[in-house]
């Protein structure tokens, strides 16, 4: 198992005030301002301090800790009050004196709330994460078993694996963007035509072309659909639309020009129609 007790950012991804605090310290440095926060009844509160008033513009602060916080993505964070004042001396009982006594103590509040990523988006980020995991362990592993020794071969190999790690993690990255946007609707899918303008005529008669195209317009809407679906049975008909796409994929048959495209697909799809589901069990459960 690797050791997170110093990963800060996934700290933070999962919700430690502490860990939030330091990133948010960290990307503010620049702009003289400093940061303390604390849960209270469900809303996390950000005190915001600087030495002079021009470095607490409202609009362009509250937009930069917006931005971070959602970059972040903190695990069942959704609520937001930021509070500012001119620095003053550490108070234990901030929050305390805030509350008690608002007008003399802050120059604005805002409470904002942090957009959520949907079922999709949740996917690719636990992807990135295994990922990232699993080549820390490797690694361990690898310095474990063998011990380095302090040489110049030992450097080059050393600095070849880093090379290695970076164009790796560079090309997940690339990837990760790429099934973002696909999935989003910002980037037509470079392996199929959306729609059947740029079928041939031969194509446009056959029925598996038909059975190919009909499934990536299903496909695209239950994409789509994911975005804003809430309810149960919304998630319901999502998962049945990822199914019925799956099912479409898998009647392609092997002659086809793109077979080994819709083979991948029907797996694909059926991965999604299941993840719906299981958001459409959550959504039960919270209505209950």
């Amino acid at each position: 198992m690797v050791n997170r007790v110093n990963d800060i950012a996934w700290q933070a991804r999962q919700g430690s005030v502490a860990a939030i605090i330091q990133v948010l310290n960290e990307r503010l440095a620049n702009s003289g301002v400093r940061t303390r926060a604390i849960y209270h009844d469900g809303v996390l509160q950000i005190l915001c301090e600087a030495s002079t008033l021009d470095k607490l513009e409202q609009s362009t602060l509250v937009k930069q800790i917006q931005q971070i916080l959602e970059s972040i993505q903190p695990r069942n964070l959704r609520k937001v009050n930021i509070n500012s004042r001119i620095v003053q001396e550490q108070q234990l009982l901030w929050l305390e004196e805030i509350i008690r006594d608002p007008e003399n103590q802050l120059l604005w509040s805002e409470e904002i709330i942090l957009e959520q990523p949907n079922i999709f988006q949740k996917l690719i980020k636990n992807y990135q994460e295994q990922k990232t995991e699993a080549g820390k362990i490797h690694l361990s592993k690898t310095q474990l078993s063998k011990p380095i020794p302090i040489n110049n071969k030992s450097k080059n190999y050393a600095w070849n694996w880093r090379l290695f790690s970076l164009s790796l993690s560079l090309l997940l990255l690339l990837l990760s963007l790429i099934i973002y946007a696909v999935l989003n609707g910002k980037l037509q899918n470079p392996w199929l035509p959306e729609t059947t303008s740029s079928l041939t005529p031969t194509a446009k008669s056959s029925n598996s072309e038909d059975s190919f195209t009909i499934a990536v317009r299903i496909a695209n809407q239950a994409s789509d659909a994911g975005k804003i679906a809430k309810t149960s049975t919304q998630w319901l008909e999502i998962a049945a639309n990822w199914q019925r796409a799956s099912d479409l994929m898998a009647n392609v048959p092997p002659s086809h020009s793109r077979y080994q495209e819709a083979q991948i697909r029907t797996k694909l799809y059926k991965k999604y129609s299941e993840a719906a589901q299981k958001e459409a069990e959550k959504s039960k459960d919270v209505g209950m």
